[in-house]
C-alpha cells in the first residue's frame, strides 16, 4: 500500500472517529455530515471548536506520522523525511492559527483594539495570576514562533527552566540533533504544547465570559 494511500485512509478513519465521538451523522443520500437538530450545539463555541479540532488535528498527524515511520524503518527516503517535517510543521501551524484567531475573538468581544492586552489586564484584575502568566507565556512564544527572536524570545529564555515547554536558547541549534522530524522553529511545538494552548485558550474563554456576565448583572 502506498504512502498517500494510507494517508488518505488515515484521515478518512480519523474523521469517522470523529463523527462518532461528536454527534455527527452520515448524510443520507451525499454522505455529507451533518447535526441534526435535536443534538446539543456546542460546537459553535470558539473555545470548545479549539479542543475539538486540535484533538482531530493532533489524532490525524500523529497516525499519519507513525505510518511514515514504520516505512523509513524500512527504506531511508528524503521524500519520507519530508513527509515527518511537513507534519510538524503542520503542528507549529496550528498552534499559531488557534492563537491569531483568538485574538481576533477577544477584539470582538471585548470591544477593544488589543484583545491580548484587555486579557491580560481583565485576568489580573481578577486575581487570575497563575493563567495570566502561563497565557502571556504562551503569547510570547506564539509570537517568537511568527516573528523570530525579539523582546518575546528574551523574556522566555530569561525563564526557561521554569517554561512547560521547550526554548532553543542563543547558540542552541537543535533540540533534538539528529531527529527526523525537527524544523527550524525556536520553540519545540509538541503534541503537548498544541494542547496547551487549546487548554488555555479555553480557561482563558471561559474565565472571561464569566467575568462579563457578571460585570452585566
Amino acid at each position: 500500500m502506498n504512502i498517500p494511500f494510507r494517508l488518505a485512509m488515515t484521515c478518512r478513519s480519523t474523521i469517522v472517529a470523529l463523527r462518532c465521538s461528536c454527534g455527527f451523522a452520515a448524510h443520507p443520500v451525499r454522505g455529507i455530515p451533518f447535526y441534526s437538530l435535536g443534538a446539543r450545539n456546542l460546537m459553535h463555541e470558539f473555545s470548545e471548536l479549539v479542543l475539538y479540532s486540535t484533538a482531530f488535528s493532533l489524532n490525524a498527524l500523529d497516525t499519519a506520522q507513525h505510518v511514515v515511520l514504520d516505512e523509513l524503518e524500512n527504506r531511508a527516503s528524503t521524500p519520507l523525511i519530508k513527509v515527518v517535517q511537513m507534519i510538524q510543521l503542520q503542528k507549529n501551524i496550528s498552534a499559531v492559527g488557534m492563537f491569531s484567531m483568538f485574538e481576533a475573538v477577544l477584539q470582538e468581544k471585548l470591544e477593544c483594539a488589543d484583545g491580548f492586552r484587555a486579557a491580560n489586564e481583565l485576568l489580573e484584575s481578577h486575581k487570575k495570576i497563575s493563567l495570566r502568566e502561563r497565557f502571556v507565556e504562551l503569547q510570547q512564544a506564539i509570537n517568537v514562533l511568527k516573528h523570530g527572536k525579539g523582546r518575546s524570545y528574551d523574556a522566555l529564555v530569561a525563564k526557561a527552566d521554569s517554561l512547560p515547554f521547550r526554548i532553543k536558547r542563543p547558540g542552541e541549534y537543535f533540540f533534538d540533533e539528529g531527529h527526523v522530524s525537527e524544523i527550524a522553529a525556536l520553540v519545540e511545538v509538541d503534541d503537548e504544547f498544541v494542547l496547551l494552548c487549546a487548554e488555555i485558550i479555553t480557561a482563558v474563554s471561559d474565565f472571561i465570559q464569566k467575568a462579563c456576565h457578571n460585570d452585566r448583572v
